[in-house]
């Protein structure tokens, strides 16, 4: 399969200082291909996960004045939008590439999530069978978190952070620089299917 076709310039627009220079080159040259891999990619995640999913690339319409240390394309459940949802992402930085599961502060339902997580918790351990996972909630975007166990303690804490007032969740999986340049994207699909667990618990609260 193909790879994401993101170049080594891509992610050095991160470093540009200023926020109107960034902003152009990531309308320029990142946004364009986060648009076309959410049309290719979204069709592939609703056959390999069994659900439907609509691509939304973001925007960053309410800075003004500091540039964003990453962009990306979100998957989610409806077509007007994906922050009051649980959303898979893939995002750029300056660190890499990142296929992640991300619930908002402002998504609706965070307290029914947040219990449902916790009460899931020892399945959701046994289901990533012993695999590391990123969290990316507050990271500096310069370099990819470490990696923890995803076992029931990792998720019991996922709830716990999704029941706090500003809580959310930002977990998944990431290549840096010099890997997603070569990462295809059965790699990222295959990412995704590793989150599914998790992700299908927090999309099943309606």
């Amino acid at each position: 399969m193909a790879t994401l076709g993101f170049l080594r310039r891509d992610f050095e627009v991160f470093a540009i200082e200023g926020f109107s220079a960034r902003m152009t080159k990531i309308y320029e040259h990142i946004r364009p291909r986060l648009v076309r891999l959410g049309i290719e990619l979204a069709p592939e995640l609703s056959r390999k996960l069994h659900m439907e999913f609509f691509p939304h690339v973001a925007k960053h319409m309410r800075r003004t004045v500091n540039p964003p240390d990453e962009t990306w394309v979100a998957f989610g459940p409806s077509a007007r939008g994906y922050k009051r949802y649980a959303y898979l992402a893939l995002c750029i930085s300056g660190a890499g590439i990142h296929a992640r599961a991300v619930v908002k502060s402002e998504a609706d339902k965070r307290p029914e999530m947040a219990r449902l997580v916790k009460s899931k918790s020892a399945d959701l351990g046994k289901s990533f069978r012993g695999a590391r996972i990123q969290q990316y909630q507050n990271w500096d975007c310069q370099t990819l978190p470490d990696s923890s166990a995803a076992g029931a303690d990792f998720f019991d804490g996922l709830g716990d952070a999704l029941a706090r007032k500003t809580g959310g969740i930002d977990v998944g999986f990431g290549w840096p620089v010099r890997d997603a340049l070569k990462v295809d994207r059965a790699e990222v699909l295959d990412a995704y299917r590793e989150l599914e667990p998790l992700y299908r618990v927090l999309r099943s609260v309606v």
